[in-house]
């Protein structure tokens, strides 16, 4: 057969299947001479040789099942002699005959006996690797093929019992992934051992999307307490585990692949998880609460992807099927966390059971439900000596009542295992209070109103949730508002003028938004607040509002307030989703369909929805050469209404308004490229030296407080972007906004690049989002001593 009959044959529809390289021309076209001629062929090139004899099966479009007896003789021979091919090869090879068999080929033994041969030669990881998902491929979709290859293919991915546990155990379920691969090798013993192994076998049915009442049931027979002991072990490494890029190398150069668990380890991780369901230990909750938080959360922690959507549904489901209160806290962490919207629905729908159960609002659930974790009202609890705090910290007290960071050996060793407890309480602490801060700070953005009654017992006598709601202004509806202070035993609302308010149990309050007041009792708030270093968990006084601007009122349905701006991708996308945000993916893979171009949407209160629209620029090809995207371009936002229709920007209620502009500014503040220490262009050169945002403006106004406390206030005051600050060797100009500075008199560009923890400590009115405002102010310590710099990058640029 020559090459050029070969071109306008069925035959060279099969190097799409093969991948073989143009190369192999002149290689394939010596090995059809040498078969015309029957000359032999040379050893050397065997590999190449092997994917030519299965190709030369091909009987034609229409197939058939009879083969050339000469040909199959030649590939008897080379099984015969059969050399160690390279797994890229013998994937080729099956690549050939999964191609041949489409073309109804159905002379099956003949047509596999060159790949299964190759197979056998391999190794039994890279057996699987190569069959992977072919078992399942021919049982459903070719199975006449499968009559004839399960046996010989079941026979290949099966190691002998040579009483090796880790054997045993791949032969359940294969080193597919990093993960599977470290579970075998740490667990391998205890999992294939007679207490465990059945149910191993068990767990790896968990296909379906929930566990029936018949598989529950074989669970409920096969559990034993070393397998409920080995499932924490192994989902507290879940738990732990963190994705993993893998790279392909193509014709073309390569491409990666990032992999948290593929399904054959994710499918026996189900079933364990379904199994905790059988399992009344204290541990059990807490754990399903982490697997859900660690699975839900997109790859590196955020986004609006799951790692694994799999393990983290199978984990709700189990605390929904397991219910009662103690799971609702649980599910407020998945809420806080998690932004995949089917993950959420299956939450929502969790807690409004419970909720329904008890009588009470999913809201009111989860306030009922924040455990205290024995601490008292001050946030602490102490046990011969050891403390435990709100912050999540375990020092001592000694019997003279000082506390110190460190445990005495003696106290460490006399009461091992109440601070084993401490320990594991502090870090369920720091899990549940960014929950409740997130869930108090939705409470402000969307009104809620609660009754005096249940503010005092769920938010100030509470050690958890009072920490944070002993320091928020809370308002009586249409009425006055105040700071909570503890009088005789009662809780009163003061206002910064220190008139006290007494509200009746059942008095409707909410929390205090700036947005309803003027700006003289914003002022004393803010004012109040400072005098007395209250620190709030996040901006209340000082938060920033949003109202229409002329240029909105124009635009009528759309608002170009934040357009316009260069954002770092993975940041804006991390911080939107955090702030319950969907939809922001943009991409290289697709631009004809539309991959550089996304819109971020967020559900609010009423039905309505925002949308936010962002794009890649032209230069992105370029500056990312085809990998991950890192600058997108923000552009117009708007809102919808429940039928999808634009709502005009005059019917969005102004709260709702504002907290949308907030996020807004909030990403444009953080992720900008105008922050860059060592940018440029236009761009640049206006967001880092230009007019102040809101958030800016907000973080101006708190500096215009803070500044008289300051040690350094002598050398410091504030124009209207900058903080001016006055060095022995030069005069800076740091900007508010951007934190970038200028050095007077001739506006040099001095690039700082801050540090973590840089500066004096500070009091700071909130816990702010970004942390510029402590940037700017370790900026102006450090500049205000610039005699004292040894930083040679810095000195440089000031003493030119």
């Amino acid at each position: 057969m020559n090459w050029d009959i070969l071109k306008d044959s069925p035959l060279n529809n099969m190097y799409s299947f093969v991948y073989l390289a143009n190369d192999h021309k002149e290689v394939f076209e010596r090995f059809d001479s040498a078969f015309a001629a029957h000359e032999p062929f040379e050893a050397e090139e065997l590999r190449l040789f092997a994917v030519w004899a299965q190709m030369r099966l091909n009987l034609g479009w229409d197939g058939g099942h009879d083969h050339d007896e000469r040909r199959l003789a030649v590939i008897r021979e080379l099984i015969g002699h059969m050399p160690e091919l390279p797994k890229v090869v013998v994937t080729q090879l099956w690549s050939a005959a999964n191609g041949l068999m489409t073309w109804r080929h159905t002379n099956y033994a003949e047509l596999y006996r060159l790949p299964l041969a190759a197979t056998a030669r391999l190794s039994y990881h890279e057996r699987r690797q190569v069959l992977n998902s072919m078992p399942r491929w021919f049982a459903q979709h070719w199975k006449p093929a499968w009559e004839v290859l399960r046996e010989p293919i079941e026979e290949l991915l099966t190691e002998p019992e040579t009483g090796d546990p880790g054997a045993t155990v791949r032969n359940i379920m294969w080193e597919d992934d990093a993960f599977a691969t470290r579970m075998i090798a740490d667990h391998a013993a205890r999992l294939a051992a007679p207490e465990v192994l059945p149910l191993l076998r068990h767990w790896n049915t968990a296909t379906a999307s929930k566990p029936s009442a018949r598989w529950t049931r074989r669970a409920a027979g096969l559990l034993t307490p070393q397998a409920a002991e080995l499932i924490k072990d192994i989902l507290a490494q879940v738990i732990a585990h963190r994705e993993v890029t893998l790279r392909h190398p193509t014709r073309d150069g390569e491409w990666t692949e990032t992999v948290f668990l593929r399904e054959r380890t994710a499918v026996p991780l189900r079933g364990m998880v379904w199994t905790c369901e059988l399992i009344g230990e204290p541990w059990v909750t807490a754990l399903l609460g982490d697997v859900a938080v660690a699975t839900g959360t997109g790859i590196g922690g955020s986004g609006a992807n799951a790692r694994s959507e799999m393990l983290a549904n199978a984990a709700i489901g189990v605390l929904a099927r397991r219910g009662g209160l103690e799971v609702v806290a649980q599910l407020a962490r998945v809420q806080a966390k998690v932004r995949k919207k089917t993950i959420l629905a299956g939450v929502a729908k969790t807690l409004d059971a419970v909720a329904g159960q008890s009588g009470l609002s999913p809201e009111q659930l989860l306030e009922r439900t924040v455990p205290t974790f024995g601490l008292g009202l001050d946030g602490t609890r102490t046990e011969h000596g050891l403390r435990l705090t709100l912050g999540g910290v375990v020092d001592f007290v000694d019997p003279a009542g000082k506390i110190r960071k460190t445990v005495p050996k003696a106290v460490r060793e006399e009461h091992k295992d109440l601070l084993a407890e401490l320990k594991a309480t502090a870090k369920e602490i720091k899990k549940v209070l960014p929950a409740e801060r997130f869930r108090i700070e939705r409470a402000l953005a969307t009104e809620r109103i609660w009754r005096w009654r249940e503010v005092c017992e769920y938010y100030l006598d509470h050690p958890v949730t009072g920490s944070m709601g002993r320091t928020l202004i809370w308002e009586i509806l249409q009425g006055p508002a105040g700071l909570p202070v503890l009088v005789d035993g009662t809780w009163e609302l003061t206002d910064p003028d220190g008139r006290r308010i007494q509200p009746y149990p059942d008095t409707p309050v909410l929390l205090w938004h700036p947005i309803s007041h003027t700006m003289d009792e914003v002022r004393a708030w803010r004012d109040h607040l400072m005098e007395h270093g209250l620190r709030q968990p996040f901006k209340q006084a000082f938060r920033e509002v949003y109202l229409l601007t002329p240029a909105e009122e124009e635009t009528l349905d759309h608002s170009r307030r934040f357009t316009g701006h260069l954002l770092r991708y993975g940041q804006a996308k991390a911080l939107l989703t955090g702030r319950g945000w969907t939809g922001m993916t943009l991409g290289h893979w697709g631009w004809e369909y539309g991959s550089d171009q996304a819109e971020a949407a967020k559900e609010l209160p009423g039905g309505l929805a925002a949308h936010w629209g962002f794009h890649l620029d032209g230069g992105s090809f370029d500056r990312d050469d085809l990998g991950t995207v890192s600058i997108c371009v923000s552009g117009d936002l708007h809102f919808t209404d429940d039928r999808g229709r634009r709502v005009p920007l005059t019917e969005v209620p102004p709260l709702t308004l504002s907290e949308v502009l907030r996020d807004a500014d909030l990403a444009v503040g953080v992720t900008s490229t105008g922050l860059d220490p060592e940018g440029h262009g236009e761009y640049w050169q206006s967001y880092g030296f230009g007019d102040l945002t809101e958030t800016a403006q907000i973080r101006r106004d708190a500096l215009a407080r803070l500044l008289p406390r300051l040690a350094i206030s002598g050398r410091c005051s504030l124009t209207d972007r900058f903080l001016r600050v006055r060095g022995d060797l030069r005069t800076y100009k740091i900007h508010l906004g951007s934190g970038n500075i200028l050095m007077e008199p001739n506006d040099a560009y001095l690039c700082i690049v801050p540090r973590r923890g840089a500066g004096d400590p500070v009091f700071l009115p909130f816990e702010e989002d970004g942390g510029m405002l402590s940037i700017v102010l370790s900026k102006a310590f450090l500049l205000a001593a610039d005699t004292a710099i040894t930083d040679p990058s810095i000195t440089r640029q000031i003493r030119p």
